[in-house]
C-alpha cells in the first residue's frame, strides 16, 4: 500500500519571526494554527500538509520540511537513484527554454536516471477513466493531492469510502521504475508539493522545486554550463497536462458538461472545501469530484513566490504541445502495455482529528467577553484569520484561539485603555496641583500662625487702652477718632481670628448630624435676594454624618455667601447631597460669571480676593479649606467663564468621610 500511515511533521514555525498577523490562521483550511505566547504555531497533529501557511507568511516564520541534506548524503552513497520530477517543472523554470537542459542540471548532480511523473499521471489516469464508467451511483474523490486525501480522512471521514482506491501519478511512477530498474533503485521525487513528503513510504525522500534550486546553487551547477539531456524512459503522453484544473479529466478524455453535473472540478482552500461539504451533504450527485488543495499544482507551495498563475499554465500548455508534436506512440503504448501488469491499487482509513465543538452556553460566553452579545455584534470581517466570530469564539473553547486576535474588540480595548490612562493623567496632575497646593498653604499656615501669634497681644492692648480712653474723653472729635481705632483694632483683631482658624491645629469636636437638615439651616442663615433661587437636591438613604458643627457651619454658609455674590444679576444657587459608602459629597453651585482661570490656582490661597477693598479678606476660602482638611476631607473647584462652552459658574464639591475619627 502507497499510503503512509506514519505521521510526519511537515510544518514548523521559526521563533520570534512571527509577527501574529493572523494569515496563516485565515489560510489554514483546517486551523491547524494555535496562537501560543505571541507566536502562531502550527499544530502538526491537525496539520494537512497543504503548505498555505508557507506560501502566505511574509515574515518567513513558517518553514516545511526541507530534505537537502538526506539528499545529498544518498547522491554520495553510491546507490542507484532516480529524479522523478513533477508535471508542474515547467512551470517553474520558466528561465530554462530547452526542458532537456533542466534534465541535464538534475543529472549533474549525481542522479542516474531522470523521470517523468507525468507517465505516472498516464497510468492513473486509464484507471481513474475505467472507475468513472464502471461505477453506479457513489461519487468518487481522486486521491492523487496527498492533502486533499489527509482533510477527508481527518475532517470528513464519512467520505473515506469515495476516495479512490489508486495511488497517485508520483506513486504509480514509483512503482513502475522499480518493476522497470530493479526495486533497489532509490527514487527521489521533485516538484511543487509540500504534503508529498508525507505521502508515501514508497518514495524515499520528497523535495520541493524550491529545494531543487538550492541544491543547484549549493553545487554550483548553471543552465548555460550544462549539457542537454533527455528524459529517461518511461516517455509521458497527455499526464503532462495534470498539473492545472481539469488536467485529469482531459487525461481520461472526458469533459465536465455543465448539463449533467456529474463532475465537479474545484481548486483552492475554500473551494474545495465547499465542494466536499456540500457532497458530504448529499447536495451534489457527482459522479466524480476533481480537487486540487493549491490553484493546480502549478501554484503549490514548493513553488517559487514570483510566479504567475497564467503564465505558468501557459508554459504547461507549451511545453505538451510540443512534447505532443514529436511524441513516440508506439514506446509509449509498449511502456502503458508494461503499465499494466503495476498495481496501483490502495486503501485510505478513517482518522477523524475533528475536535468537539463546545457548547451554545460556552459559545455566547466567549462572544460576551468581546462585546458580542447579540448577532447583531457579529461583524464577521475576518481579522481574527476565522470567516464568523461563531468559528473564532469555538476556536478560543477549544484552546486554538485568543479573544484579542479579534481586531474590533482589541481595538475597543485600545480605546478604553488609552481612555484611562488619559483619565489616570488628568487625575495625576490634579493630585499633583492639589499637593503643591497642600504644601503651599502648609507654609502659609505656618507663616500665618507666626504672624497671628506675634500681633495678637499688641491688638489687645491697643484695644483695651482704647476702650479706657473712650471712656475718659469728652471730646467729640476725639472720641470719633478714638472709636475709629477701636473698630479698626477690633478689624485686625478678626483678621487675625482667621489667621489663627487657617493655621488650626486644635481638634475637630466631632457629633452625629444630620447633614440634610444641617444644610436647611445653613441655607435659613444667609441673606439673598429674590431674584436667586436655591434648590437643594438629596440622594441620601443614612443622611448621618460625623462633623464639627459649628467649624463646618462656617464653611458651608461661607460657601454659600459667596455663590450669591457672584450673581449680582440673579441665578441659581445649587446644592446637592449625594452618598457613597463611606463618604458624602456636598456640591455647591451657581450661576454666575465663574472665575478666570488664572485666579483658580489662587482661590485657597490667604489675602487672595476679587472683591473690592474692604469688602473681603481672602481668608474665607482658605479658612474653609483648613476646615476640611481637619475632618479629613477633600474640597475641590470647577468653573466655567466661557458661554460657547456651557453654562457659566462656579461648583465647590466637598467630599467627606462618615466618621472621620
Amino acid at each position: 500500500m502507497a499510503h503512509n500511515k506514519h505521521h510526519k511533521q511537515l510544518v514548523f514555525t521559526v521563533k520570534d519571526r512571527c509577527r501574529v498577523c493572523f494569515t496563516c490562521v485565515r489560510e489554514c483550511p483546517v486551523k491547524a494554527i494555535k496562537i501560543i505566547n505571541g507566536q502562531a504555531e502550527v499544530l502538526s497533529e491537525r496539520c494537512i500538509g497543504c503548505g498555505n501557511c508557507v506560501r502566505v507568511c511574509r515574515q518567513e516564520a513558517k518553514v516545511y520540511l526541507q530534505q537537502i541534506s538526506e539528499v545529498n548524503e544518498l547522491l554520495k552513497s553510491g546507490q542507484r537513484t532516480v529524479a522523478c520530477l513533477a508535471p508542474s517543472f515547467p512551470a517553474e523554470f520558466t528561465e530554462i527554454e530547452d526542458y532537456r537542459i533542466l534534465v541535464g542540471m538534475v543529472k549533474k548532480l549525481g542522479f542516474e536516471l531522470v523521470t517523468e511523473v507525468a507517465f505516472g499521471a498516464d497510468m492513473v489516469s486509464v484507471a481513474y477513466k475505467k472507475l468513472y464508467h464502471q461505477q453506479d451511483s457513489k461519487g468518487i474523490i481522486n486521491s492523487d493531492c496527498p492533502a486533499i486525501v489527509y482533510y477527508v480522512e481527518h475532517y470528513l471521514p464519512e467520505l473515506v469510502d469515495h476516495l479512490a482506491p489508486l495511488v497517485s501519478p508520483m506513486v504509480a511512477s514509483s512503482r513502475f521504475l522499480k518493476k522497470k530498474y530493479g526495486d533497489d533503485l532509490q527514487v527521489v521525487f521533485i516538484g511543487p508539493c509540500v504534503a508529498k513528503k508525507a505521502e508515501s513510504d514508497e518514495i524515499d525522500y520528497a523535495l520541493t522545486f524550491a529545494e531543487l534550486r538550492q541544491l543547484f546553487q549549493q553545487h554550483q551547477i548553471k543552465a548555460d554550463e550544462s549539457l542537454a539531456c533527455d528524459f529517461n524512459p518511461p516517455f509521458a503522453a497527455k499526464g503532462a497536462i495534470f498539473p492545472v484544473s481539469h488536467g485529469l479529466l482531459q487525461n481520461m478524455d472526458i469533459e465536465a458538461d455543465i448539463t449533467k453535473g456529474d463532475v465537479v472540478v474545484a481548486e483552492g482552500r475554500v473551494n474545495v472545501k465547499d465542494a466536499l461539504n456540500e457532497f458530504s451533504q448529499g447536495a451534489l450527485n457527482a459522479r466524480h469530484l476533481e480537487l486540487l488543495c493549491c490553484e493546480g499544482c502549478i501554484m503549490g507551495p514548493g513553488m517559487s513566490e514570483e510566479g504567475k498563475k497564467y503564465l505558468r499554465r501557459s508554459c504547461i500548455s507549451n511545453y505538451v504541445a510540443n512534447k505532443l508534436e514529436n511524441f513516440d506512440q508506439q514506446q509509449w503504448e509498449k511502456d502503458m502495455k508494461l503499465a499494466e501488469t503495476v498495481d496501483l491499487s490502495t486503501s485510505f482509513e478513517q482518522m477523524d482529528r475533528r475536535t468537539q465543538i463546545p457548547t451554545s452556553a460556552a459559545i455566547a460566553e466567549v462572544l460576551k467577553s468581546m462585546g458580542k452579545n447579540d448577532p447583531g455584534d457579529y461583524l464577521d470581517c475576518g481579522a481574527c484569520g476565522y470567516d464568523t466570530c461563531v468559528e473564532h469564539a469555538i476556536a478560543i473553547v477549544q484552546g486554538l484561539a485568543e479573544t484579542e486576535m479579534c481586531l474590533p474588540y482589541t481595538i475597543e480595548k485600545l480605546h478604553q485603555s488609552i481612555e484611562k490612562v488619559n483619565h489616570s493623567n488628568q487625575e495625576l496632575a490634579t493630585a499633583r496641583e492639589a499637593l503643591k497646593q497642600s504644601e503651599k498653604l502648609a507654609h502659609m499656615g505656618q507663616l500665618s500662625a507666626g504672624i497671628a501669634h506675634e500681633l495678637n497681644n499688641p491688638l489687645g492692648v491697643i484695644t483695651m487702652y482704647s476702650n479706657l480712653l473712650l471712656d475718659d474723653v469728652a471730646d467729640d472729635t476725639t472720641r470719633s477718632d478714638l472709636q475709629l481705632i477701636v473698630e479698626q483694632t477690633d478689624r485686625c483683631r478678626k483678621i487675625v481670628g482667621g489667621l489663627l482658624n487657617f493655621a488650626r491645629k486644635n481638634q475637630v469636636r466631632l457629633q452625629e448630624t444630620d447633614l440634610e437638615k444641617f444644610v436647611q439651616q445653613s441655607i435659613k442663615s444667609i441673606i439673598h435676594p429674590k431674584n436667586i433661587a436655591i434648590e437643594l437636591s438629596v440622594e441620601m438613604k443614612d443622611p448621618f454624618v460625623f462633623l464639627d458643627a459649628d467649624q463646618m457651619m462656617q464653611v458651608l454658609t461661607n460657601l454659600e455667601k459667596n455663590a450669591v455674590e457672584a450673581m449680582p444679576e440673579g441665578g441659581k444657587l445649587s446644592i446637592s447631597l449625594a452618598e457613597k459608602p463611606d463618604d458624602v459629597i456636598i456640591a455647591i453651585s451657581d450661576t454666575g460669571t465663574g472665575i478666570s482661570k488664572e485666579n483658580m490656582e489662587k482661590v485657597f490661597t490667604p489675602f487672595f480676593t476679587t472683591k473690592e477693598v474692604g469688602k473681603g479678606t481672602g481668608l474665607g476660602l482658605p479658612l474653609c479649606y483648613g476646615i476640611v482638611k481637619m475632618h479629613k476631607g477633600k474640597i475641590d473647584v470647577n468653573s466655567n467663564t466661557d458661554p460657547e462652552k456651557g453654562h457659566t459658574g462656579t461648583t465647590f464639591t466637598i467630599r467627606l468621610p462618615r466618621n472621620p475619627s
